[in-house]
């Protein structure tokens, strides 16, 4: 079984392995399996090794740092790390640099002596929902290497869904973490908007954030109070949190009012992700939950969203001027140039409705503590596209119905694993939660976890069966 963090700090409490160890099988994984999978786009063999006996020297002399000394992490290759380029699955960017400082959650990690071990694909700054760029080509499934991650955090479920280390931190623009944690069959937490700083800003504003994704809730939780802690470089940041998001995740479900929406009124789902989604509600009303099944109420927000988003890419491009052309993703121009006609108007009414879905969720969450959805519609589809085989748009919100719609209104969201297709594809569980309640909707996700196993599968890849 693939060790989680809470695994590796108490062996390491208990000298029965060491950082270096501990390590050295991460960086023994991604040697393994990442030729099959595309997950990395760098790797710091030497000073992941050395960071590592540092770490072991803390631990040894009873010094260590807390419960991230040590632990294998990856970084998405869209936020800054010191001495390493940040090249965003873009052509267009100078690998020179400088690149002299780290992104607000690395450097909270380096703090916590956290080993860091290199930097994981996204697609094109990110943009779209799968992991596929010019510059590292495809990062695919480790249940079918035929099938997309998902996207744009997709290097990072991956590696984490394959032991190349416990944690990795992803961004969640629309849906970035937990479209591949749910197909990879790996946890990811989008939080609440500001609790994880981010700089620099991204170029999709506030629709932006850095979230932990790992193979458990429990580790998701340690992870993310690494990464909280407050940065004055971003403006929007909340303070530190003053306890634990491993406090009270034990606490269950009882009592708890949680709404249920098969479909948000809107979506349609594949019949496999609608059994199994059923299923998992049903292990949440067990546990002592009541649960209804009720739509949230609002209408498909997507047109707002993609006034925001493809001004955002119009705004990435412009800034390389006669640069844009066949070297980048032909999807990111498309969009990028329907971003570029949007008005001031335009983008203020966007606004407007992004205040009113904030508005109607803040009331809904005044009866409904949690809600529950499914994480995506489908399993995963073949690598290298954007949509599905035959599908009715070129757009990857089209299949993403139930991510974006909460990076418009802020609020936290996870995604655990709840089971599989008949063809062994992960189907993923969405918890969302008002804002700044990502404790209990981490407190649900455990109370799923700990009642069932689809989190501890070990993907085909690993067994060899994965092509």
């Amino acid at each position: 079984m693939i060790p989680t963090s809470t695994d590796l700090v108490e062996a390491y409490r208990r000298k029965e392995m060491s950082p270096v160890e501990a390590t050295q099988a991460a960086l023994d994984a991604i040697d393994s399996y990442d030729k099959s999978v595309n997950a990395f786009v760098l790797v710091d063999h030497e000073g992941a090794l050395a960071a590592a006996k540092e770490s072991e020297a803390r631990w040894f002399s009873g010094e260590q740092l807390g419960p991230a000394d040590g632990v294998p992490t990856s970084i998405k290759d869209a936020l800054w790390t010191r001495g390493w380029p940040t090249l965003r699955g873009s052509t267009l960017i100078d690998e020179a640099g400088p690149w002299d400082e780290d992104a607000p959650s690395v450097a909270r990690l380096r703090e916590a002596g956290a080993v860091i071990i290199g930097k994981t694909t996204t697609p094109e700054y990110s943009w779209k929902g799968v992991t596929d760029s010019y510059r590292y080509g495809a990062t695919v499934n480790p249940w079918d290497t035929t099938k997309t991650a998902g996207g744009s955090s997709g290097g990072s479920a991956a590696a984490v869904g394959l032991g190349m280390g416990p944690w990795s931190v992803g961004t969640d623009g629309g849906g970035s973490v937990r479209i591949p944690g749910g197909f990879t069959g790996t946890v990811a937490l989008k939080p609440t908007y500001g609790l994880v700083p981010l700089y620099p800003m991204s170029a999709f504003g506030s629709l932006a954030h850095v979230g932990p994704m790992t193979r458990s809730v429990r580790d998701c939780a340690a992870l993310l109070d690494v990464i909280s802690r407050f940065d004055g470089r971003d403006g929007t940041a909340m303070p530190t949190p003053t306890s634990s998001f491993l406090d009270g995740l034990d606490a269950g479900v009882a009592g708890l009012r949680v709404a249920y929406s098969p479909n948000l009124g809107y979506v349609h789902n594949d019949p496999e992700v609608d059994a199994a989604v059923r299923a998992a509600v049903d292990v949440i009303a067990a546990a002592g939950a009541e649960v209804e099944e009720v739509d949230p109420g609002f209408a498909d927000p997507v047109e707002a969203f993609h006034v925001l988003w493809f001004s955002g890419e119009a705004h990435v491009l412009r800034g390389y001027g006669d640069a844009v052309d066949d070297r980048v993703d032909p999807g990111l121009r498309r969009t990028a140039a329907i971003g570029a006609t949007f008005s001031a108007a335009d983008y203020l009414d966007a606004t407007a409705v992004r205040m009113d879905l904030g508005l109607r969720m803040g009331r809904f969450h005044q009866t409904y503590d949690l809600l529950l959805t499914p994480t995506l519609p489908l399993p995963a589809f073949p690598a290298g596209q954007d949509v599905p085989d035959g599908w009715h748009s070129p757009d990857w919100t089209s299949w993403t119905p139930y991510t974006y719609p909460f990076n418009l209104s802020q609020q936290p969201a996870l995604t655990v694993p709840c089971g599989f297709t008949s063809a062994g594809l992960p189907i993923g569980l969405q918890v969302v939660g008002p804002r700044h309640s990502d404790s209990l909707v981490l407190r649900v996700g455990q109370a799923y976890q700990s009642a069932t196993d689809w989190h501890l599968k070990t993907p085909k890849v690993l067994t060899g069966e994965g092509h």
